[in-house]
């Protein structure tokens, strides 16, 4: 038997790395009736020879869109055009990391297709959340970026079509993974990776995984989401459960009016946890 980590995933054959060498192993029949699925980065127990996988270690964390776990940074691919920029599911993948024990990081991509104007708004836009207490990067500082991951297992995830494939072809261009067009008509990328993979480049185990157009929290609760805002900590309101939004005594509140909190941060934040945005759907009971 050895040990090893799951680093690729198609179908029900997974690609297990242990040590310098690779295996494709199936995950034996109890997973099933345990109702466990073997997800790209566990880390497992196989049977070499017959090419199974045996135990499953305890994950340190698990993130749902996409599904990965034990990593240690969501690198969160964002256009900063084509497809156009929405702070709205940037928020939403923020959130998302933060609630799934995970270190965000932003990454603004294609910055070469900006003119003057367009580059000194995505300036105030980066300032915003770097100010929010985030880390940011962008298309022209890939080399610090690359410094900054050093040693980390790193999930890229993003918008299809954000630049996911492209960037990890500038840090490692011998990988030469396809990357595609962006369709006008839909403003959205077409999908070029089609299934989750670890690569290691550059000092880096890489998650490259399928991109997507929406997200949807409703899993988690109202005050879940509040507290994946970690700007609204910063503010002592005058009730403790108070969820910042029509409580008397709101300091978040006043934090928005006075500048100290990023109104579109705030309006983000509205729209997540209110009933409009998920329709019918529900967040769960509070536990």
């Amino acid at each position: 038997m050895l040990k090893g980590r799951i680093i690729k995933n198609i179908s029900n054959l997974y690609t297990v790395l242990c040590g310098e060498v690779t295996y494709d192993c199936t995950p034996r029949g109890k997973f099933r009736l345990q109702k466990k699925t073997p997800l790209v980065g566990d880390i497992c127990v196989i049977d070499e020879e017959n090419k199974y996988i045996l135990e499953l270690e305890p994950r340190k964390n698990e993130l749902k869109r996409p599904v990965v776990c034990n990593v240690d940074v969501t690198l969160i691919v964002t256009a900063a055009k084509k497809p156009d920029f929405s702070s709205l599911l940037l928020d939403k993948e923020l959130s998302l990391s933060l609630l799934s024990l995970i270190e965000p990081v932003i990454y603004f991509s294609k910055l070469d297709l900006l003119n003057e104007e367009e580059r000194r708004k995505l300036s105030q836009i980066m300032n915003t959340y770097k100010e929010a207490g985030f880390t940011v990067f962008d298309s022209e500082h890939v080399l610090e970026l690359t410094q900054f991951l050093q040693k980390k297992v790193v999930v890229l995830t993003g918008q299809t079509g954000a630049g996911k494939s492209t960037l990890l072809n500038k840090i490692a261009p011998h990988l030469k993974i396809k990357t595609g067009e962006i369709s006008e008509a839909l403003n959205r990328g077409k999908h070029t990776t089609r299934h989750t993979e670890i690569y290691h480049v550059s000092g880096i185990d890489f998650c490259d995984t399928p991109g997507f157009s929406s997200l949807d929290l409703s899993e988690y609760t109202k005050e879940d989401i509040r507290n994946s805002f970690p700007e609204f900590a910063c503010f002592t309101c005058q009730f403790k459960d108070c969820m910042h939004l029509k409580e008397k005594g709101c300091a978040v509140k006043e934090a928005v009016l006075e500048g100290k909190i990023a109104q579109s941060r705030y309006d983000n934040y509205q729209k997540i946890v209110s009933e409009e945005e998920y329709g019918n759907r529900s967040f769960v009971s509070k536990k």
